[in-house]
């Protein structure tokens, strides 16, 4: 089970439990303030039964639950800013057979103080809540920000047969995209819940000449495939910060993670950027310390748009990007970002030997970086276009591994170096 400010996750009924869902809904209960809490789900199949467990658990403590059912986890964040706190019922990217708990409070995830409290309080408050069903408007909100989409260019969408099904082909059309959908149901999909990491290949094959979308399971990833070629997450965040800096905005926060690419892009265009650690609540936390207007994860192909939400979005961020495409801009972002190449790989290590497996990487960092930043995991500075970075998961049991260069064979060579470097550190303090 992997506990972090990115939720709680587990493999169900092994490493994830029923009592386990019911103990940690009943601490987060003494976290909500406002006695309300929305809660939804993706498509995993265990998702029912574990969403019946938390709203039992909340409703016990006196919290009226306000069920959104199978929604996008961008969409019970939205909801959350109105009702106080939120639950979403998913392992978001993970393999199938995992599940999980994101927790919102005030349209924000957790913090590592309210994680402690989740983890660790017992919480014993009784009290009688009420379950209800609940509509949402977020395509309408979502629709305000985009407008109307010029041209009616032709979109493949990949929702993977996840929750994104039942709202990204919609809000796509009806800003006026012409849409094909592409996996619709989770049995019977021919790909993975991660599109990051995953090869998309029947969206590849459909999208000559068109552009693909592809979704997580809980739609706020966002993947982008142009003309028959996936592109990098890392393109996803410089689109959607090119959005906004037309639409006036300046002030950005990346993940330490994101590309040189997307930082520089806002630099010469007279924005500021600031790093911080990888995770969504992380990014959150600096975007709202800073007042900045946007920011976001390339990573996990995450933009966040903090006056709309603060989440990944890849339902509003998909409509963001379609508003761009057939004009000089779309192309500008994505020639400018080709010129530097990403290769994001990981390494299974059990998660009580990730610190040590850090500590043994950052002492031969030492040697060979010309500087080490040590903000989270230990990011070595190569030169000015090269990096490496080194970190634990939030999400899973491994080591994850990211690297940058502008010359595509240096960052191979970088990524197989930094790749036997942390093998043979996991063997030494095995």
């Amino acid at each position: 089970m992997k506990k972090t400010i990115s939720g709680i996750r587990g493999i169900f009924g092994k490493d994830l439990s029923l009592r386990d869902v019911l103990e940690f809904c009943n601490n987060f209960s003494s976290l909500i303030k406002s006695n309300k809490c929305v809660i939804g789900m993706d498509t995993r199949l265990s998702g029912q039964m574990i969403k019946e467990t938390a709203c039992a658990a909340l409703m016990k403590n006196g919290i009226d639950v306000f069920d959104l059912e199978t929604v996008p986890t961008p969409i019970v964040f939205r909801e959350a800013r109105r009702y106080g706190a939120g639950l979403v019922i998913s392992a978001s990217h993970n393999p199938l057979e995992w599940n999980g708990l994101k927790f919102i409070i005030e349209g924000r995830g957790i913090n590592e103080q309210e994680l402690a409290q989740i983890t660790e309080h017992q919480h014993t408050e009784s009290g009688v809540g009420r379950v209800s069903g609940l509509s949402t408007a977020y395509i309408d909100d979502a629709k305000e920000i985009i407008g109307n989409i010029k041209a009616s260019p032709e979109i493949i969408v990949d929702v993977g047969g996840g929750a994104a099904g039942g709202f990204a082909p919609r809000l796509l059309t009806e800003t006026g995209c012409k849409v094909k959908v592409l996996n619709e149901c989770l049995a019977g999909c021919t790909r993975g819940p991660d599109p990051t990491t995953d090869s998309l290949s029947e969206l590849v094959a459909s999208t000559r000449d068109k552009t693909g979308f592809a979704f997580d399971l809980d739609g706020d990833r966002l993947v982008v495939v142009r003309d028959q070629k996936k592109q990098s997450p890392d393109v996803t965040l410089g689109l959607g910060v090119a959005k906004s800096l037309e639409m006036g905005y300046r002030n950005f926060v990346l993940s330490i993670d994101s590309s040189i690419s997307v930082e520089r892009f806002i630099k010469e265009r007279g924005g500021t950027v600031s790093r911080s650690k990888v995770g969504e609540a992380n990014v959150i936390e600096l975007l709202l310390k800073n007042n900045a207007q946007a920011g976001g994860e390339g990573s996990s192909g995450g933009f966040i748009l903090p006056e709309f939400n603060y989440c990944r979005d890849g339902i509003l961020t998909s409509g963001l990007i379609a508003s761009m495409l057939g004009t000089p801009e779309f192309e500008e972002v994505v020639s400018y970002m080709e010129g530097y190449s990403q290769i994001r790989e990981r390494v299974g290590v059990d998660s009580s030997l990730h610190s040590m497996v850090i500590d043994e990487v950052h002492s031969k960092f030492s040697r060979d970086c010309s500087e080490i930043v040590t903000l989270d995991g230990v990011k070595g500075i190569i030169d000015e276009n090269s990096w490496v970075l080194i970190r634990k998961s939030n999400t899973e049991h491994v080591i994850r591994i990211s690297a940058e260069s502008n010359d595509g064979q240096r960052c191979k060579e970088i990524i197989r170096d930094a790749h036997k470097l942390v093998r043979d550190s996991y063997e030494r303090v095995r």
